[in-house]
């Protein structure tokens, strides 16, 4: 329940009807009729008979204007309990945020096919300022990602657009990384790519997630040698080895390879492994945590922290 205090700071557990006007939106007039044709809401009265709205009540009715605002009948919305009422404020919010992510893929993918790179970075630019780099990168341009992967697969994509499409990422994300103070800070996280893996954005998007949280971030960049990942990781005193592999990689290759370096690091440095490939494999590698998704990779830095807290 929200606390909702005057102002000289006491809680007040009822709104007259006036101030449940001017809160909820919601006509003196609506909120009478409603209680005759509904039998809610259903107002306490004080000593002079006036209508006094518990905060619950109020509550609700914020609720009931929300949803009413969206295009619900209020008639429907006034027979559901506070579960039901939660719930469909939850799938209205999932429904906005999956046209709102349907709307920007189809305007990026329109940029692209127009060869309009200066409108893509610019567009991309204006989303990383409105949303912050965290979100930016996981609500952004992870799905953005996947559309334009099957854009490509479906044929409505050529080559040359989707490396544009990386390119211009790459640089929108390179610029807020390079603008964040550096220190050398803990955990150090050692980013690469295996031989043969060329897709670094990936790395970049980790970067992305991990630098904010001021873990000091190294890159290797991509298609790095096994036996130096091995090396790199003592020379700069890694804590943790992040890799990333994309779709079009090996199984069978990623999984050798990733046992082999397990093998040539100590015990105490960590890998976390992502990116398309192991999304999908769905599998636990023993001594290397696998990580789905961008927020796998945050849980994967605060479980480091807890376990080397008091070290």
């Amino acid at each position: 329940m929200i606390i909702v205090s005057d102002a000289s700071g006491t809680t007040l557990t009822h709104l007259s009807i006036s101030a449940v006007e001017r809160d909820t939106g919601l006509s003196k007039d609506v909120l009478r009729v409603w209680e005759r044709r509904y039998g809610f809401p259903q107002p306490d009265r004080d000593a002079n008979g006036e209508r006094l709205y518990p905060i619950a009540q109020v509550e609700r009715l914020r609720a009931i204007k929300r949803l009413m605002d969206a295009g619900h009948r209020p008639g429907k919305l006034l027979s559901l309990d506070e579960g039901e009422l939660d719930n469909l404020a939850t799938r209205q919010v999932r429904s906005k945020v999956v046209d709102e992510v349907g709307d920007l893929q189809r305007q990026i993918l329109s940029l692209l096919q127009n060869h309009d790179t200066v409108g893509l970075r610019q567009t991309l630019a204006q989303l990383l300022m409105k949303q912050g780099l965290q979100e930016f990168v996981a609500e952004t341009i992870a799905p953005l990602n996947r559309a334009v992967g099957e854009s490509w697969m479906r044929g409505d994509m050529q080559i040359f657009q989707e490396h544009a499409y990386t390119e211009q990422v790459q640089v929108v994300l390179r610029s807020a990384v390079n603008a964040m103070p550096h220190r050398a800070a803990k955990p150090v996280v050692l980013l690469a790519t295996f031989p043969n893996e060329q897709h670094g954005l990936g790395l970049l998007m980790v970067e992305s997630i991990l630098a904010p949280e001021g873990a000091y971030c190294i890159s290797l960049g991509t298609q790095t040698p096994i036996p130096e990942i091995a090396a790199a990781a003592a020379a700069y005193g890694a804590d943790a080895v992040a890799l990333s592999f994309s779709s079009a990689y090996s199984s069978k290759q990623a999984l050798a390879g990733l046992q082999s370096l397990r093998a040539m690091l100590p015990e105490r440095v960590s890998m976390w492994v992502g990116g398309e490939l192991i999304r999908r494999m769905r599998r636990e590698i023993p001594g290397i945590v696998t990580t789905s998704s961008l927020a796998d990779i945050l849980a994967a830095l605060r479980q480091w922290r807890s376990e080397h807290s008091n070290r």
